[in-house]
């Protein structure tokens, strides 16, 4: 199973391809910056896509919609 469910998040997020874009986009602010919102030990994901998700879900990315 995928952590963490998309499921949950799109609750928040509402659109797929919304929570696709903003996950695509912090992955590669971690990747260039390595800057992490959470302890790199305390991610369950081992990568930036993975971390990103849980970022979303824990709220540190907050969504605006227009």
């Amino acid at each position: 199973m995928i952590y963490p469910s998309i499921d949950k998040i799109l609750n928040t997020v509402g659109s797929k391809y919304i929570l696709v874009h903003i996950a695509s986009t912090r992955s590669k602010q971690m990747h260039e910056t390595n800057h992490y919102q959470i302890k790199e030990n305390e991610y369950v994901s081992k990568r930036e896509i993975g971390r990103a998700l849980e970022e979303v879900e824990k709220g540190l990315i907050k969504v605006v919609n227009d």
